[in-house]
């Protein structure tokens, strides 16, 4: 290992593929047939080689892993806010994917979640002119606004339509749409906030919200919509990242710390079932 030296701090990206299949050599890891979460689980027959390899995971005091994952981090940057690189990771990827460019308008919809928070710190940064949040807590949506309340427009999930909501704001629709809900979330939620694209936009899903997506391929063709998946992120992409937030690109000082002990993680895991929310920093600290 010739560029990392004893000491410095950095995000090791736990998302790794063959490294020999044509994906990996093209920079595209998270295509590879093998990608696994080291430690975590695999996508293909392969993964238990990788596995072989690096069986360590995110509680591990020490860990093994290849020189290519890591994410040398800025100064500015706390190891508290590190620990939701995976997070932030997911949203930027899908950004990039989504083509999103300065001017344009985006969707978030489960915006008050782990992912939605990110993405909406992550739009911001990437110069859309309206971020469009989605979610239930409108206390939670009040918090969105605060970032930025000329380019926030919060819509609250009720009785009305989301796509009849949005379109009442931005009458053109918008031009990405981010889906972050879960997969305890109802499907019909995205087929929903799917009206709300404008011709030509793109739909990029991240959450892996429960149940099929209907889609018609003739009026999906004749509007040239794209619909998307996009999984993790590569470790240039987290470099990219990790530069944006050392410029003060991306503010992470809205994340609320909540550490615990490695004794406490059952608590902890406990806690993120019934006290979490998209602001709120969960992380293991080895004392």
């Amino acid at each position: 290992v010739r560029s990392f030296k004893p000491g410095e701090r950095v995000y090791v990206n736990p998302g790794i593929g063959c490294g020999e299949c044509r994906h990996c050599k093209q920079g595209e890891p998270t295509r590879c047939d093998a990608y696994t979460f080291m430690g975590y689980f695999g996508f293909g027959a392969g993964s238990q080689t990788i596995f072989g390899k690096y069986p360590y995971a995110g509680y591990s005091a020490y860990t093994t892993a290849p020189a290519a994952n890591l994410v040398r981090l800025p100064d500015t940057l706390g190891a508290a806010q590190a620990a939701r690189f995976g997070y932030l990771g997911t949203a930027y990827s899908a950004i990039r994917k989504s083509g999103l460019r300065p001017g344009q308008d985006i969707l978030i919809l489960g915006a008050t979640g782990t992912l939605g928070v990110g993405a909406t710190l992550l739009a911001l940064a990437f110069g859309a002119s309206r971020v469009v949040v989605v979610a239930r807590d409108a206390a939670a949506l009040d918090r969105l606004v605060q970032l930025d309340p000329r380019r926030i427009v919060p819509i609250q999930l009720g009785d009305r339509a989301i796509a009849e909501q949005v379109r009442a704001h931005l009458p053109d629709g918008v031009d990405v749409m981010l889906d972050t809900l879960g997969a305890k979330a109802p499907a019909a939620l995205s087929v929903d906030a799917m009206q709300a694209v404008a011709r030509g936009g793109r739909i990029v899903q991240i959450g892996g919200v429960a149940g099929p997506i209907p889609i018609d391929p003739h009026p999906f063709m004749c509007a040239q919509l794209q619909y998307i998946g996009s999984l993790w992120f590569t470790p240039a992409e987290g470099d990219e990242m990790a530069s944006m937030i050392a410029a003060g690109t991306v503010d992470l000082s809205i994340l609320e710390s909540r550490p615990y002990p490695l004794e406490r993680l059952n608590e902890a895991l406990e806690d993120i079932q019934t006290q979490a929310n998209g602001f709120t920093n969960f992380h293991i600290v080895h004392q």
